[in-house]
């Protein structure tokens, strides 16, 4: 009976944990508005309940099996999943027009999908913690399998959202080694602090106290400095510019059906007036900076820029060109809009291809061309296995049906390179630095940030693009429907942000960076997790092999 009654104890401590992980591992990322320094500090210790219970030492029982360990992480990412990326279920119901109860499923049905990378890192510890590498071996490999199945988030599935060296983008010392390993080093830091603190709580063989407190004193150190700018050099830029950034506050979805929609006519007017006008930062007398309509630009803007959005320019259609045309004749710069490209073919059933895309007119007012987009969001711009879904046409029938760009050029405006991907795009750091090492002097991000709502994500999706600016060392201008539209700075800083949900155009400083300039990272890419995939792998398959009866004996003494 007491041994019942000690068993239920610890499988219920073990939930606890499990759910006190599942808790901190949300906290660290934007809920619902910028993150606080105080939450993103928790990064250091969100793990550390999660692989206490997966390494517990009791002498009164084994150490959990595999199978065991493995629904301890499933578990942990089912939670995390549906706390970080709860507007799915807003973008689903209030958006895609979904009821309430499907809107539920899919937020479920992602979260147990993408929840077993969580079970595929707890069953790898808790593997070599079964070996005779045990419980010190674990905590080893932990930092590398971590990194591992990031990467594999990226690579496989191709949702590296909110990885967790996001947690630490505001950190300005720790960030000077995403030029070098991208998000992914400062990743393998924050697991590593998490897993020297577990001696603390598990018994492992060595001081328990030394190897904590050490890590405690970098934690707190590395958090401390998070103002202090990085020590790398940063390439020389240009002298500063402006750039015109509109953010047109359309609503989309289901709301937007119920607005009066502008005309093409209208919109376009709005818009290019607001450009020709943008509203101008102005620092009042007591140092704070603020948004000045009807100001004043000393010079003439480097680039004026249309998010990503639901309207209906249309590249191809006379009117819209003929108005960006205009627009750029008038304001002496280059535009770049974000637009539906359409080409017309025989080849696909419909007559046509439809890309989302960029077009682009040089300060002459000419046509230069078209980015489109590459990287397509699964179940939003297009139904993944099309075929198998056949049976779900009342499901699918809001989800686009968009087709893939297969170039990332980048173009030539006025003397300077601009590199331009849109919206999902940017959670990609392998994908966006190919425009910096094919020579863009300064990185534009046009995105529709209105299906996410007043939900944690705009600020989320803000976080990973300023990662690609500090990845790259180059500002990186955004302009989105509903905001965040800032200016980032090659530190990841947000110079400025216009107000959210308000329509009107806004002139952001930045600078251009010397497109040969290049970061490690730029050049190589996801080098490191690569490396970490690899250790990890050896390391599992070493493990595997001194489990076997005559080595086990062997490693054992």
């Amino acid at each position: 009976m007491l041994e019942l009654r000690v068993m239920r104890l610890n499988i219920a401590r073990n939930w606890a944990l499990i759910l006190l992980s599942a808790v901190l591992q949300i906290a660290i990322f934007p809920v619902a508005g910028p993150l606080p320094a105080w939450r993103a500090a928790l990064c250091w210790v969100a793990l550390v309940p999660m692989l206490v219970a997966l390494l517990h030492d009791a002498p009164d029982r084994p150490p959990l099996t595999v199978l065991h360990g493995a629904l301890l992480g499933y578990a942990c990412g089912i939670l995390w999943y549906m706390g970080n990326c709860y507007w799915i279920y807003q973008t689903m119901h209030i958006y895609g027009s979904l009821s309430g109860p499907i809107s539920f499923g899919i937020l479920i049905l992602f979260s147990l999908y993408l929840g077993l990378y969580h079970a595929l890192f707890a069953a790898t510890v808790v593997f070599v913690r079964r070996s005779a590498f045990g419980i010190n071996g674990a905590l080893f490999i932990a930092p590398f399998a971590w990194v591992a199945i990031e990467f594999a988030r990226a690579r496989v599935t191709f949702f590296p959202w909110d990885l967790l060296g996001y947690a630490q983008v505001d950190n300005l010392f720790l960030t000077s080694l995403a030029p070098f390993t991208g998000v992914l080093g400062i990743s393998f830091v924050i697991v590593g602090i998490n897993t020297a603190m577990v001696p603390f709580f598990v018994r492992t063989g060595w001081p328990r106290i030394t190897g904590p407190a050490v890590a405690l004193v970098l934690a707190v150190g590395l958090q401390s400095s998070r103002s202090t700018p990085s020590v790398d050099p940063l390439p020389p830029t240009s002298e500063p510019h402006f750039a015109v950034m509109m953010q047109e506050n359309i609503e989309v979805g289901a709301v937007g059906r119920e607005s009066d929609p502008l005309s093409l006519s209208q919109e376009l007017q709005q818009f290019s007036d607001a450009s020709l006008h943008p509203s101008i930062p102005v620092t009042t007398a007591d140092g704070k900076t603020n948004w000045v309509q009807g100001g004043s630009i000393q010079a003439r803007p480097a680039v004026i820029v249309w998010p990503e959005a639901p309207s209906h320019f249309m590249s191809n259609d006379p009117s819209f060109r003929a108005a960006a045309e205009r627009l750029a004749v008038d304001a002496h710069a280059p535009l770049i809009v974000g637009s539906l490209g359409v080409d017309r073919s025989a080849i696909p059933q419909r007559g046509y291809y439809l890309y989302d895309s960029a077009s682009l007119f040089n300060a002459s007012g000419k046509y230069f061309g078209r980015y489109d987009k590459i990287h397509l969001v699964p179940w939003g711009e297009y139904i993944p296995f099309k075929e198998f879904f056949a049976f779900a046409e009342k499901l699918t029938e809001g989800v686009g049906d968009m087709d893939r760009g297969s170039d990332r050029n980048v173009f030539g405006l006025d003397a300077h390179n601009y590199g331009i991907f849109i919206c999902y795009e940017s959670i990609f750091g392998r994908e966006v630095r190919q425009f910096a090492l094919h020579n863009a002097d300064v990185l534009v991000n046009i995105s529709d940030d209105g299906w996410y709502g007043d939900t944690g994500a705009p600020w989320q999706h803000l976080n990973m693009a300023r990662m690609r600016a500090i990845e790259n060392r180059r500002w990186l201008l955004r302009s989105t429907n509903t905001g965040i539209t800032t200016a980032i700075d090659p530190r990841g800083r947000v110079v400025m942000q216009a107000p959210r949900h308000v329509r009107g155009a806004y002139a952001f400083p930045f600078a251009y960076t010397p497109g040969a300039f290049h970061t490690f990272y730029t050049l190589h890419g996801d080098w490191f997790g690569r490396v970490c995939a690899r250790v990890a792998s050896f390391l599992l398959l070493f493990a595997a092999i001194v489990r076997l009866p005559f080595l086990r004996r062997r490693f054992s003494h």
